[in-house]
C-alpha cells in the first residue's frame, strides 16, 4: 500500500512575523490549520488551491496574534478549533467556538495522528503538536530562543520544565516555531540543533534558567 504523503505549508503573516501552518494528508486531501490569525481567508485560499479541505484548527495558545482569526475560521469552515483546557478560561467571547484538549490527546487528520503536548510557561495552556516527526512549538520554543515568561499567565519555572519535555522528543524531530525570529533566515530547525545551540538549553539547572529569564 502506498504511503500517504505528508502535507505541510508554512505561511508567514501579520505584523509580528507569525507562522500559520497547514498540516495534513496530501492523498486524503485533508488538513488542519495551526494558529488561525490575521489573514485567515488567504490561508484558506492556499489550502483550496492545493486541493485540501481544512477540517479543523489547532491553537498553540490564546494570545491574539495566534488566534485573532478564530471567528473568521469558524464562520468560514464550521470546523472544530482545538485549544488546551487550561487556556480556554481566559478566552473571552469565543469560548463556544473552542474544543478543549489536554496533554496526550490525539486527533486524526487523514491517516496521520497529531498528538497534543501541554507546554505551559508562556501561558498556562500553551501547547505543542507532534505529527510525522515534526513539532509545532508555538511560542514555547523558537530557533535559538524560547517564549517570554513575563506576560500575564507566564511562569519561568513551567517554561523550564516544558523545554525539558521537548528535549526528549528526539534530536531529529523538525522544529516548526510560531514566529520567524531566526537571525540567520532559518524558518525551521531540529530539536538536536536547539539542544546544541539554543542558549536556553545550555543552562545546567532551573536556577540558572531563572537567572537568565528574570535576572
Amino acid at each position: 500500500m502506498k504511503k500517504n504523503k505528508f502535507y505541510l505549508r508554512q505561511l508567514e503573516t501579520g505584523p509580528m512575523q507569525n507562522f500559520i501552518y497547514l498540516i495534513g494528508d496530501a492523498e486524503k486531501k485533508e488538513c488542519v490549520m495551526v494558529d488561525p490569525a490575521w489573514d485567515v481567508p488567504s490561508v484558506l485560499k492556499v489550502a483550496e488551491q492545493d486541493g485540501m479541505k481544512v477540517a479543523g484548527a489547532l491553537v498553540t495558545h490564546g494570545h491574539g496574534d495566534h488566534c485573532n482569526g478564530i471567528p473568521d475560521f469558524a464562520a468560514a469552515t464550521g470546523a472544530r478549533v482545538y485549544m488546551n483546557k487550561h487556556e480556554i478560561p481566559f478566552m473571552k467571547g469565543i469560548k463556544s467556538d473552542l474544543t478543549a484538549v489536554d496533554a496526550g490527546d490525539k486527533i486524526k487528520v487523514g491517516d496521520y495522528t497529531i498528538t497534543f503536548l501541554h507546554t505551559p510557561g508562556h501561558t498556562p495552556g500553551s501547547q505543542c503538536f507532534m505529527v510525522e516527526n515534526h513539532l509545532v512549538s508555538g511560542d514555547t520554543l523558537f530557533i535559538n530562543a524560547c517564549g517570554r515568561c513575563d506576560l500575564p499567565g507566564g511562569n519561568a519555572e513551567q517554561m523550564y520544565a516544558s523545554l525539558q519535555t521537548l528535549a526528549k522528543v528526539g534530536d531529529d524531530v523538525i522544529l516548526l516555531p510560531g514566529h520567524d525570529y531566526s537571525d540567520d533566515g532559518s524558518t525551521t530547525s531540529t530539536i538536536g540543533k536547539e539542544k546544541k545551540h539554543n542558549p536556553y538549553y545550555q543552562v545546567s539547572s532551573l536556577q540558572d534558567f531563572l537567572h537568565d529569564r528574570m535576572g
